[in-house]
């Protein structure tokens, strides 16, 4: 191999039976005569070692298994950057009748193309080759959004280029094995939006030296395997300094699986959406509503969750199970009607943060209600109800079992079919004997039973 094709190859990037690489040798590697290339491949188990054989380092690569040597006859280098130019806009040379001429409409105005119906919508993915040298400020202004989505940049090489994009507002990273290795100081100052996800090397301490974004708005990490996110610097009911604009946060894809990790949310000052999905504590089964539930009780500035917004009486209903759901608890850990009597411990104050402040909102709970409690969990549990019709002269009373995710126009279904009444007549409430007195509408056909914190015991009250 010459040195004129060695100091071409390098950097170059090739295809070897399907899969993708970039050159970074091209020599002898002895024993073995003949010429080598030493490629790094875009998936590192696809590799063999880190780029050195027998104790000689012939190149370098971010992944221990992610270099492989290659005869220069099995690599396909692809088509050179003007020849793709031209096959893919046919700017070939010849007659001007020769190109394929056609009119398209871009906003109202009529376009003359030439060779348009060849392109195909396909997106690169380059691994880019970042200069030395720092990119000059201020090089892009202008530049307001950047996409470097699964290029092998590094973080070093972001924030150098960062310094070119002095007005950038979103950035995205997506699939780079980046690793955060400090804090962005003079750069990164105005990016609203930074997409980190599939970035498997980020853990919360990177996370730290991000969290200092003055306008950082929305931060994606899903798919990076994170766990666990603490704020050091903010108590229990404080909030942090930490990400101080972050409104919009997507952890999808992720390993949490403790209730702190939503504890800790709640210590974001501006978080106000949040997406979690596919998550250990989340996944998309039955109890999918009870996790939600938990997260809004978890999570008190929060207005939107998985992309559906939190209405008030979601709201007041999640805080409400939270608070009857974990009341014993709340007890033997020292909780008391009496805010002067509270003694409450460490541990319950760490576990629950929030629920000292629903027992301000919505009071303490009640004797009664710590002896009916039902399993936060069990959403799905058969509650025996008795039926009354307040304004018929035949008051016998029925007792039905029903599940108490029946929504209330099911429950009404199973009424006028029971009655030969039609749904539209019916009108439902219920009181507890707890409470006796105390008639709750049932006016949301599309709520459930266990909504409205119907319970076993209940007498549901029919009309039409």
């Amino acid at each position: 191999m010459s040195d004129t094709l060695t100091a071409d190859v390098i950097g170059q990037r090739v295809e070897v039976n399907g899969e993708h690489a970039t050159v970074r040798f091209a020599g002898v590697v002895p024993p073995v005569a003949g010429p080598w290339l030493g490629v790094e491949w875009d998936n590192p188990e696809r590799g063999k070692h880190d780029g050195s054989h027998e104790g000689t380092v012939y190149f370098q690569c971010r992944h221990p298994t992610g270099g492989s040597f290659i005869r220069p006859n099995k690599v396909n280098f692809g088509t050179d950057f003007l020849t793709a130019i031209k096959n893919r806009y046919v700017l070939e040379d010849g007659p001007e009748e020769d190109r394929k001429e056609q009119i398209v409409t871009i906003g109202n105005k009529p376009v003359e193309t030439i060779g348009f119906d060849s392109i195909m919508k396909q997106q690169s993915e380059n691994k880019l080759k970042f200069p030395s040298g720092s990119v000059l400020t201020g090089t892009l202004s202008a530049l307001k959004v950047l996409v470097l989505n699964q290029t092998g940049i590094t973080w070093a090489e972001v924030l150098r280029c960062a310094m070119g994009c002095p007005g950038l507002e979103e950035l995205y990273l997506e699939s780079n094995n980046i690793f955060i290795s400090e804090r962005p100081t003079d750069v990164l100052q105005t990016v609203k939006l930074l997409d980190l996800s599939s970035n498997q090397l980020i853990d919360e301490n990177q996370l730290y030296l991000i969290a200092h974004l003055p306008r950082l708005e929305q931060l994606i990490l899903s798919d990076i395997g994170i766990s666990s996110l603490h704020f050091p610097d903010a108590g229990i009911g404080c909030k942090t300094s930490l990400f101080p604009s972050l409104k919009y946060l997507v952890v999808n894809d992720n390993q949490i699986s403790q209730w702190s990790f939503f504890n800790e949310l709640d210590k974001l000052p501006s978080l106000r959406a949040l997406s979690c999905l596919r998550n250990p504590l989340t996944k998309e089964d039955k109890e999918a509503e009870t996790a939600r539930l938990l997260i809004i009780a978890s999570i008190g500035q929060l207005k939107t969750l998985n992309k559906c917004e939190i209405l008030p009486e979601e709201r007041r209903r999640a805080e409400l199970d939270y608070r009857k759901a974990f009341g014993n608890e709340w007890k033997q850990a020292g909780g008391h009607k009496d805010p002067d009597k509270n003694r409450l411990s460490e541990e319950f104050l760490t576990a629950h943060p929030r629920y000292q402040f629903l027992c301000l909102k919505y009071g303490a709970p009640e004797e009664w209600e710590l002896k009916t409690q039902q399993p936060l969990m069990l959403k799905n549990q058969l509650l025996t109800l008795k039926i009354k019709y307040p304004h018929q002269l035949d008051q016998k009373v029925l007792e039905k079992q029903l599940p108490g995710s029946m929504t209330i126009q099911k429950v009404k279904g199973l009424l006028s079919r029971l009655l030969k009444v039609p749904v539209s007549d019916l009108l439902l409430s219920y009181e507890s004997p707890q409470k006796p007195g105390v008639e709750i509408e049932l006016e949301n056909d599309l709520k459930s039973l266990q909504f409205y914190s119907v319970e076993n015991g209940d007498c549901l009250l029919v009309r039409w």
